[in-house]
């Protein structure tokens, strides 16, 4: 019993780190819609060098997930737990790195004003920071429901980058100067997009460790 108490006192604190790093990672994103919007060199500079708070967390995260397995050797629910550990840190590290992507173009665009007002890619910010939190919660509290509504919910932000593209080639059949900035904007967006697939990512992981099937593949 008590290697079991230990065991759950162990995934609680696992939970606490997950949290956690999705804050920090959450945080890169808003504070990269926000240097974004405003064209504030300094903060996305000071996302770029951020980005390293959130590698570090994820190594710290993954060698107490490994240490779990080598020493309690869990089996079944367990295992599939500290597995789906291991895959959503992978996921919000990649977050953190798309936070830097889009703070790197942002960089590129801060001398000059923008074509248009930013609408849509605000508003998949808003959308994909709803999603992190979201599947890191439907981990947490075990809530299947939650996780398949973060699933559905990767369609609207897919919707929003289909109007960003649609409005910038708008803008470059217009006025050919347009081009390389509405590039880069598509760019932006499609990072939102890719960060909304691995906030779906994070949730199917919650339904594996939940049910024990993913959608790829059907294991433990």
């Amino acid at each position: 019993m008590h290697m079991r108490k230990k065991f759950d006192e162990q995934l609680g604190q696992l939970n606490d780190s997950l949290i956690e790093m999705c804050g920090i990672v959450k945080k890169a994103i808003a504070d990269a819609n926000e240097a974004l919007i405003s064209q504030d060199v300094a903060l996305a500079k000071k996302i770029i060098a951020s980005d390293d708070d959130i590698d570090n967390k994820e190594k710290e995260i993954e060698s107490v997930c490994l240490r779990l397995i080598l020493q309690q050797q869990p089996v079944a629910g367990d295992l599939r737990n500290v597995s789906a550990v291991l895959k959503i840190i992978t996921d919000l590290e990649r977050v953190g790195d798309h936070a830097t992507d889009i703070s790197e173009l942002t960089l590129l665009l801060a001398g000059d004003p923008y074509i248009k007002k930013l609408e849509h890619i605000p508003q998949m910010a808003k959308s994909t920071m709803g999603m992190l939190t979201e599947s890191i919660e439907a981990f947490v509290k075990k809530d299947l429901e939650l996780a398949k509504k973060v699933i559905a919910d990767d369609d609207e932000v897919d919707g929003l980058f289909e109007m960003v593209k649609t409005d910038l080639i708008q803008l470059i059949k217009e006025n050919s100067e347009n081009g390389d900035q509405a590039i880069d904007l598509v760019m932006i967006a499609k990072y939102f997009e890719r960060i909304a697939d691995h906030a779906t990512n994070i949730a199917e992981w919650v339904v594996f460790s939940l049910t024990g099937t993913h959608k790829d593949w059907k294991i433990m």
